[in-house]
């Protein structure tokens, strides 16, 4: 099993930036993926992005050019970084990783963009 730890989440003005970080720990196995999902009240969980164990990485439409994912693999830490916020993308925030033997989840951070 995989746990996870997010970090980061907050309030902030339409416009402005924040750094999301989940820390991995336990079996960890060298080829994985990690992704970030979001969830707004009454909506279903969407992926985000996404970010291979080789640093290929994969956005929704709506993020891209505002959001950045990336990883450091010697900290087994997954980094979403998000510029101009907007109010659609509050949400709560979750960190998932998958290999070949399993997918976990975090507990979730919520971000909420003022207008």
């Amino acid at each position: 099993q995989v746990q996870l730890v997010e970090s980061g989440g907050g309030l902030v003005q339409a416009g402005g930036s924040l750094r999301l970080s989940c820390a991995a720990s336990g079996s960890i196995f060298t080829v994985n993926v990690m992704a970030w999902y979001r969830q707004a009240p009454g909506k279903q969980r969407n992926v985000v992005a996404s970010i291979t164990s080789g640093g290929s990485t994969n956005y929704v439409d709506s993020v891209k050019g505002r959001f950045t994912i990336s990883r450091d693999n010697a900290k087994n830490t997954v980094y979403l970084e998000m510029n101009s916020l907007k109010p659609e993308d509050t949400a709560v925030y979750f960190c998932a990783y998958s290999d070949y033997r399993q997918n976990c989840w975090g507990q979730g951070t919520q971000v909420t963009v003022s207008s």
